[in-house]
């Protein structure tokens, strides 16, 4: 049986001065993620195991992302984060430092429901 996708969000992160690439893919994932509420679970009695969470990040650098320990922070499912190339590097012409940007999709997903 395959999953069916029953929820995708969207969202934008950024890490302003440490040029982290797992931070500022963090902030994306939360903002995709803070206003979401999945009430099916306890409706149906649904256990969150049963959801596979499926993340991408974009980011110019997406070898330096750390998915092992995004994935580790998600609250519930079983997760899984890629990182891919996306997002958006600025630098700052007054000091030369570059402001991170990165987006994110998170998609969560069941097994087929009759």
């Amino acid at each position: 049986m395959t999953d069916q996708r029953f929820i995708i969000e969207m969202g934008m992160g950024n890490d302003l001065y440490g040029m982290d690439y797992t931070k500022a893919a963090a902030r994306a994932i939360e903002d995709a993620i803070r206003h979401s509420s999945i009430p099916l679970f306890e409706a149906i009695g649904l256990s969150h195991d049963a959801m596979r969470v499926q993340v991408t990040v974009g980011v110019q650098e997406p070898d330096h992302v750390d998915c092992v320990a995004l994935a580790e922070k998600l609250p519930r499912g079983r997760a899984e984060v890629k990182a891919v190339f996306g997002g958006l590097n600025v630098e700052n012409p007054d000091t030369g430092t570059i402001l991170v940007i990165a987006s994110a999709a998170v998609e969560a997903f069941l097994p087929k429901q009759a």
